[in-house]
């Protein structure tokens, strides 16, 4: 038995507020048809001095001073993002140059949109199993203001900017997260352009066929997560699940009797942050004192790709090597 808990988290996140109001100025909408099909009320986006990059920062330090450990006992650093600031060099080599940590930490950036965070943080407990180091930095940012089209009133009432962190150690007596992945390729229905391509890099999505897959796949995770871990439903202590759309948690809470003071929702305050989503919560719910060492923490994403994924992650208190 082998695998990593989380020891400290940290978010960050741009000054500016978008109200529902303030979209509705923008394309014909209003505050009762936003709310009523997304929980959505304001978001976050990054406004001028604001990157990507200094959210990631401001996440990442917040975790690392929860967690007390020191940038030079990092061996992994992986952000997960599908919109970095810049292709070259990637966000997570950015982040060791600001930081400081080691010339010899694993630092790369992940794309599988807003399943991100769970694709990173397993590759982080493979990645440190080998690791002479056995603190792990994962994060999930993203700028997606930048990529929203705002004549597409389907779309642009729903993405926010931020940036969630994770410090995750790495012991032989902890247990594994057991994390379900997996992939369907689907070019149409949640789609960016790359660039230089003569399209538009823009967020292409068919809510209706999101919401569908969603419903299917955030289920799937549960069971399987649950099967492999020899766990009922009962035995988890919270569920997070990506902030998409306030009915596709409500409707997974329903399915498994989950009571409402397990099941934790930002989505009203930050909208859709793809892969900072998870992360967003749980450095809300550990800031909140809802979290505590032992705590089990049944995580669920999804996102373009399309790409699912769930896990059980654990918080652990800083122990000595």
């Amino acid at each position: 038995m082998s695998g990593i808990k989380i020891v400290g988290t940290g978010l960050g996140v741009p000054n500016r507020v978008v109200t529902n109001a303030d979209i509705a100025n923008l394309v014909d909408t209003n505050e009762g048809w936003i709310v009523s099909r997304t929980g959505i009320s304001t978001r976050r986006h990054l406004s001028a001095g604001e990157t990507i990059l200094s959210c990631t920062l401001q996440a990442a330090r917040a975790a690392l001073a929860q967690a007390g450990v020191r940038p030079e006992e990092i061996g992994t650093c992986l952000v997960a993002t599908l919109t970095p600031d810049m292709l070259v060099p990637s966000a997570a080599c950015m982040v060791q140059k600001e930081l400081g940590l080691a010339h010899d930490a694993v630092c790369f950036d992940l794309n599988a949109a807003c399943t991100g965070f769970l694709f990173a943080l397993h590759t982080t407990e493979c990645l440190l199993k080998s690791s002479r180091k056995k603190f792990g930095l994962v994060i999930g940012a993203e700028n997606l203001s930048r990529i929203t089209d705002w004549a597409d009133r389907s779309t642009c009432i729903l993405f926010g900017d931020g940036a969630g962190a994770a410090v995750v150690e790495w012991r032989e007596d902890f247990p594994s997260i057991e994390a379900v992945l997996g992939c369907h390729g689907d070019d149409r229905v949640l789609r960016v352009p790359g660039v230089e391509t003569g399209v538009r890099s823009l967020i292409s999505m068919e809510g209706t066929h999101v919401f569908k897959f969603a419903i299917q796949a955030v289920p799937y995770c549960v069971d399987e997560v649950l099967r492999r871990c020899s766990l009922a439903p009962e035995d988890v202590d919270f569920f997070v699940f990506h902030q998409a759309n306030e009915r596709i948690i409500d409707a997974a809470a329903k399915r498994y009797n989950i009571p409402p003071e397990k099941v934790y929702k930002n989505i009203q305050n930050y909208g859709n942050t793809s892969a900072a989503s998870i992360p967003l919560v749980l450095a809300e719910l550990q800031t909140q004192g809802r979290i505590h060492p032992g705590d089990r923490v049944l995580v669920v994403g999804f996102g373009g790709g399309l790409t699912w994924g769930g896990a059980l992650v654990e918080f652990a208190e800083r122990t000595p090597l």
